[in-house]
């Protein structure tokens, strides 16, 4: 298998449209989908365009997630995740798809692929001379029982040996793909079994199956069969498919774990209760269960006082307070008090930044309840794939730099335009390489000394700009930078 990413900027055309007719085609697909649910159509239209273009551009993804008010990412996701969508030019009269899962690959595509490198191009997603044929392998196709197997475009061609695929591609390449029969290429249908069926093949039998559907003979033989003395069926109907065992397990007047309480029940009446699935769709607001109905978070109940951790556990007699003041209180028992630097009172510090006070977290807490990241279109309107041009661009102009950061900690006060003298060599310090020594040069740190002095809160800001995930603070580069440096200044004055 392939890894699939989307084609070179070179083959990738500048914008996508939908023709008059199809743009009318998506329309109409698009209003079958209930409001908010609309985003559903995003493989038909990723079809259509295919079937436009002959394959998926860069410009068609953007112009669904555009059309869809999705956000780009989903719709890559579903064009790079499904082998029905091709991301490459591929060829004009024929793209062959060959399968190469296991039922497959034990009836033979590896000969297949074989044909496929021979006649087509030695590789994957590669065009022959002309353009007109193309190849890959693909996951199950889904007509295992006819393996070996391959997909041409929308057909499946199956039962195949290297010689018959051979002869399809050849026809393919002369433009007479149409005379080929999709479906077995031997003397079977379907998938029946070589030679034909070896049961139910009797035209009785199927008129017999037919009048028990009608009630006709087949029926009327098996009440017949079934019917004891005065003409009454020996099995109860709600019982004929039930195996009669005779075995002490299956008595109906033993008590199982469903009786009901008290006992009171017979065991038989419970037995036959309905278990009909559509029992009770006529009610009123049936089948409206999960969805995005609002309800409660259990955010209220986390923020009362009486419902603690000791309660949950059963030690009734005990109030330590709501959740988040215990875990304030375990956090400053377990983490020194210089390790939180600068927590306001009311709030909790994380490496991550300041937490939400408790009335804050409580309020915002239950309004996350009510919305989820995927009933939210996100924001579509201005996205599309950047590339390298418009990244320098943006850092030419500056806004990568201006662009809004919410960051934590404080910017360091000794940060530099220029080196004081010769930079020092950065790298001493562990866990800086020569790219993260020269981010460090862009923020304005030339020199050892410069890290020596700062403090943590500096510190968290530095590693959050370089968006080391607190690796800095992890490794101590202040303690490492004030060992380099007071190893510096005993070589200079011995």
């Amino acid at each position: 298998m392939s890894v699939r990413r989307l084609a070179e900027d070179a083959v990738q055309p500048q914008g996508f449209a939908f023709s008059e007719e199809n743009a009318a085609w998506a329309e109409r697909v698009i209003s079958r989908y209930p409001d908010g649910r609309q985003q559903s159509a995003v493989i038909p239209l990723l079809m259509r365009a295919q079937d436009q273009d002959g394959w998926v551009t860069r410009a068609a993804i953007e112009h669904v997630a555009d059309r869809l008010k999705m956000p780009l990412i989903r719709v890559l996701e579903v064009a790079t995740f499904y082998t029905q969508f091709q991301l490459k030019p591929v060829g004009t009269r024929a793209h062959v798809q060959v399968c190469g899962t296991t039922p497959c690959m034990l009836r033979g595509s590896d000969d297949l692929k074989a044909v496929c490198r021979s006649k087509i191009h030695p590789e994957q997603f590669h065009l022959n001379d002309d353009g007109t044929l193309s190849w890959e392998e693909v996951e199950c196709l889904g007509a295992c029982v006819n393996a070996p197997m391959v997909m041409i475009f929308k057909d499946t061609y199956e039962d195949l040996t290297p010689q018959r695929l051979e002869e399809i591609i050849d026809l393919f390449a002369e433009g007479r793909g149409g005379e080929v029969q999709p479906g077995p290429q031997i003397d079977r249908h379907g998938s029946e079994p070589f030679g034909g069926l070896t049961s139910l093949n009797s035209d009785a039998a199927d008129k017999g199956a037919e009048g028990g559907a009608t009630g006709g003979p087949a029926q009327t033989g098996a009440s017949e069969q079934a019917a004891g003395a005065g003409g009454a069926a020996a099995t109860p109907p709600s019982q004929a498919g039930r195996p009669d065992t005779h075995a002490a397990e299956t008595d109906p007047t033993i008590a199982s774990p469903g009786r009901s309480v008290g006992a009171a029940a017979d065991q038989r009446a419970e037995n036959g209760a309905s278990t009909n699935p559509s029992a009770g769709a006529h009610r009123p607001g049936s089948g409206q269960t999960g969805g995005q109905r609002q309800g409660p978070t259990g955010a209220a109940d986390k923020e009362r006082p009486e419902i603690t951790t000791a309660n949950a556990r059963g030690d009734a007699g005990r109030t330590d307070g709501s959740l988040p003041s215990q875990e304030r209180r375990a956090e400053e028992s377990l983490i020194p008090a210089k390790s939180r630097p600068g927590e306001p009172s009311g709030s909790s510090v994380s490496a991550h930044g300041p937490l939400l006070s408790e009335g804050d977290r409580g309020e915002q807490g239950t309004e996350a309840g009510r919305l989820t990241e995927d009933t939210l279109p996100g924001p579509m309107a201005s996205d599309h794939f950047a590339s390298k041009a418009e990244g320098a661009a943006e850092d030419e102009a500056g806004t990568l730099e201006t662009r809004p950061h919410h960051s934590i900690g404080q910017k360091p006060g000794n940060l530099l335009k220029a080196p004081d003298g010769a930079k020092d060599d950065l790298k001493q310090i562990r866990g800086v390489g020569p790219v993260l020594e020269q981010k460090l040069n862009e923020l304005g740190v030339f020199h050892v000394r410069q890290i020596a002095a700062w403090n943590s809160e500096e510190l968290f800001w530095i590693d959050d700009h370089l968006n080391f995930r607190g690796r800095a603070v992890r490794d101590r580069w202040i303690d490492q930078a004030k060992a380099l440096a007071g190893q510096s200044s005993s070589s200079t004055v011995g």
